[in-house]
This record gives structure tokens, C-alpha cells and sequence, in this order.
């Protein structure tokens, strides 16, 4: 069973940073590196919206328009973790912050949509004040 834990949420000022990373356990060692993760938020009234996503270990990332340049996925598969190093932070990224992942038997393309992400965490707390 595949489960993931995040951590690194918290408040922070206006054009300040945090890092949140994202524990993946469940996969084997050979395994992790075929899965495709992703973060996602949710701010209160709002949909779960898609942020950034790292194919499989050594494949491309994907950002949404509104963290580019802001904010970076990355993963250690020594340490089955993806992190989200967010920047410059805005009032307007404060939400839950989710990790998603998803097995390699969902093929590719399409990382930005939720449904089809298969594993979610319990969700981080990020509050930027202004």
C-alpha cells in the first residue's frame, strides 16, 4: 500500500520561502523511480489545483503558469521523497498543499489532473501573510 506524508507547512511572510517534502512509502527501491509525483493546493472555497509535477526519477517537471519561476519540484529516491521548494512566496499560495502520486501502469501526459493520481497525502497547512 502506497502512502505518503507531508511536512513543511507553515507560516511565512510575504516574498519569503519554504521547502515541504513529501515521504512516499510502499514502493519498492526499483519501483519509486517509475512514479510520477505531483503537488497540488486547495485554498478554502476553491477546487484541488494542480502546481507542479516530476515524472518518473530523471523525466521532466511541469509547473503551473502561476508558481513558475517561484517554485521547484524535485525528488531523492535514495529517500523515496519529492519536495516543493517554494519562493517569493504571495498571500495568494496560502492553501493545503498536497503530494500526489501516481504508478507507472497510468502511462504519461496529463500530470496536472488530479484523477489521475491514484495516492494523496493528508495535506500541509501553507500560510502566507502580507
Amino acid at each position: 500500500q502506497v502512502q505518503l506524508v507531508e511536512s513543511g507547512g507553515g507560516l511565512v511572510q510575504a516574498g519569503g520561502s519554504l521547502r515541504l517534502s513529501c515521504v512516499v512509502s510502499g514502493p519498492t527501491p526499483s519501483n519509486f523511480p517509475l512514479f510520477a509525483l505531483g503537488w497540488f493546493r486547495q485554498a478554502p472555497g476553491n477546487e484541488r489545483e494542480f502546481v507542479a509535477a516530476h515524472t518518473r526519477s530523471g523525466g521532466s517537471t511541469y509547473y503551473a503558469e502561476s508558481v513558475k519561476g517561484r517554485f521547484t519540484i524535485s525528488r531523492d529516491s535514495a529517500k523515496n521523497t519529492v519536495y516543493l521548494q517554494m519562493s517569493a512566496l504571495m498571500p495568494d499560495d496560502s492553501a493545503v498543499y498536497y503530494c500526489a502520486a501516481r504508478g507507472p501502469w497510468t502511462g504519461s501526459g496529463a500530470y496536472d489532473r488530479r484523477e489521475r493520481y491514484g495516492y494523496w497525502g493528508q495535506g500541509t497547512q501553507v500560510t502566507v501573510s502580507s
